[in-house]
């Protein structure tokens, strides 16, 4: 088998222009910006508090939470901006080229916890990389529902993939595969939701769109049928990443109108709780984000954010037949065509 986790280095991708790390620092605090001030207002009650911190190796961030508000009953969306001397060794395993040289890594990354079970739960993160010639975006945004509509979920990818055609007609059909590649629990057997996008090592290199760890998935059998992207320049990528960020709000924000004064109970909430232990071990084990984070000395507080305020575990659960529990494990949990047309909202 062969291992596409390393991208290509066949051809050598467009140097950055000189002003490229200002750049992307200021759209992606925009972005914070934009997003916060977009959530307070759906939210109709809670405010974000926000902590600066500096990281003593080389830059640092802005930590924003909001807690206890009307709807979201605990989330985050950080920015941070971190460079030194020393890679980290997660980096140097996909990247070993990048081998030698400082970098340079910013990012901003959200994740939010709604308190009621109807409302998703979702995450987004797009970040850029430098390291003397190498350098990348990366990114994505995922949706976690607990009670699922298909209508919304139908509504969520719709909105992603309006964004990815604006800018390459392939861009949504691989990216979706890798995202329920990425979001894919294998000690449960279970994705994590219901996707969204994820890319990584987007460097404008001529060659396949898919840099992931499988190659016989479909992600990768995807992209091998589309064959060689580009090249595509800086510019391209980073416009790419701009109109990906700001399709958040009009993605999330309907689900949050429609969802969030269904009425809930007990049962609502105890499966909820259940379900977000699958957020925490997802997060735990396997997302790079939070690997990257922890190897490169940043602030802890700030990198587990991401985790709910309350959560539970119970022992060998299995949801009630002909329920809607039931049809979270049976449908929504597993990698589906969405935009088909061929779902219909399970019965209750």
């Amino acid at each position: 088998m062969v291992n596409t986790s390393v991208p290509s280095t066949a051809s050598t991708p467009s140097l950055p222009p000189s002003d490229s790390r200002e750049r992307v620092s200021t759209f992606l605090k925009q972005l914070q910006d934009q997003i916060c001030q977009g959530l307070e207002q759906l939210d109709g009650a809670g405010k974000f508090q926000e902590d600066s911190w500096q990281r003593e190796e080389g830059g640092g961030g802005r930590s924003r939470v909001i807690k206890a508000g009307g709807v979201f009953e605990q989330g985050g969306v950080n920015f941070s901006e971190v460079w030194g001397k020393d890679l980290p060794p997660s980096i140097l395993v996909q990247r070993p080229e990048a081998a030698g040289h400082g970098f340079y890594a910013t990012g901003t990354s959200m994740v939010l916890h709604p308190r009621n079970p109807y409302v998703p739960t979702v995450h987004l993160n797009y970040r850029y990389f430098e390291a003397g010639p190498v350098w990348w975006f990366g990114g994505g945004i995922d949706l976690t529902p607990y009670y699922p509509f298909v209508e919304d979920v139908v509504q969520f990818h719709q909105t992603l993939k309006d964004a990815c055609d604006a800018h390459h007609p392939e861009y949504y059909p691989t990216f979706k595969r890798w995202c329920d590649e990425y979001f894919y629990l294998k000690h449960r057997q279970e994705t994590r939701g219901v996707g969204g996008i994820f890319f990584d090592y987007q460097d404008g290199k001529l060659g396949k769109l898919y840099h992931g760890p499988d190659a016989q998935g479909p992600a990768a059998q995807y992209s091998n049928s589309v064959g060689d992207v580009g090249p595509r320049s800086w510019e391209d990528l980073f416009a790419f990443v701009q109109t990906c960020g700001n399709a958040f709000l009009p993605a999330y924000g309907p689900i949050v109108e429609r969802r969030q004064g269904t009425e809930w109970g007990d049962r609502e909430r105890q499966f909820q709780l259940y379900r977000r232990g699958r957020y925490v071990e997802f997060n735990l084990i396997y997302d790079r984000g939070t690997i990257f984070g922890l190897q490169t000395n940043g602030r802890t507080e700030s990198i587990l954010m991401s985790l709910p305020p309350l959560v539970r575990w119970e022992y060998s659960y299995q949801p009630e037949p002909g329920t809607r529990e039931a049809a979270l494990y049976e449908t929504f949990l597993k990698p589906q065509d969405w935009l088909s047309g061929s779902y219909s909202q399970p019965a209750s």
